[in-house]
């Protein structure tokens, strides 16, 4: 399988013999079950479908909080009704990880943009304001993709090739080298390393 789910719990750190400190995020991943398998003939490519966080009242169509699609060898899937789990990764093994960020609301542009500020003494009228955006009179209007104040954050970012270092499989509990975007009981999303 190419990845799991799993529910961010927060930060930690372990310290090892040598005295270096290793910073980890602790992921709790319970057993994922496969809700749908998906083949070349039947829906023109081979995928399976996760359910992760049962429901507690499951309805009629649906009895997981979150559904998540993975694209797999046709000879490799797995069967409906499968359970999985953190035995798939081994520990100092490269994974990537997949979250929706921590949404700021409406940022302005030294936030978001990393824009400096002008000076801030007595008269000045460009303290934290972005300067001048216009054009002239072609074309008359401000460029697609302007760096300017807008909403921040709540994005899907991925963290490409970080490192599992500590795995308990009674707990369910998987720690992943350094941070990971969102806030805690975020959704989250491990891939293998392909």
């Amino acid at each position: 399988m190419p990845g799991i789910l799993g529910r961010k719990i927060g930060m930690t750190r372990i310290i090892q013999d040598d005295g270096r400190v290793i910073p980890l995020t602790i992921v709790e991943c319970e057993p994922n079950e496969v809700v749908q398998v998906k083949t070349t003939e039947k829906d023109g490519y081979p995928a399976v479908v996760l359910g992760f966080s049962k429901l507690s009242r499951p309805t009629k169509n649906r009895k997981f909080y979150h559904l998540k699609e993975f694209r797999v060898a046709e000879e490799n899937a797995p069967k409906q009704g499968d359970v999985l789990n953190i035995s798939m990764f081994e520990e100092n093994e490269g994974v990537k990880v997949t979250s929706t960020s921590k949404g700021k609301g409406t940022q302005g542009t030294i936030k978001r943009h990393n824009f400096s500020r002008g000076p801030m003494s007595h008269g000045s009228h460009h303290k934290r304001e972005p300067g001048s955006v216009g054009t002239c009179a072609k074309p008359g209007r401000i460029h697609k993709g302007k760096k300017m104040a807008g909403r921040m954050g709540n994005e899907q970012v991925t963290v490409k090739n970080t490192q599992v270092v500590y795995i308990n499989a009674d707990k369910n509990i998987i720690g992943i080298k350094g941070p990971i975007p969102g806030a805690k009981n975020n959704l989250v999303i491990i891939r293998k390393l392909s």
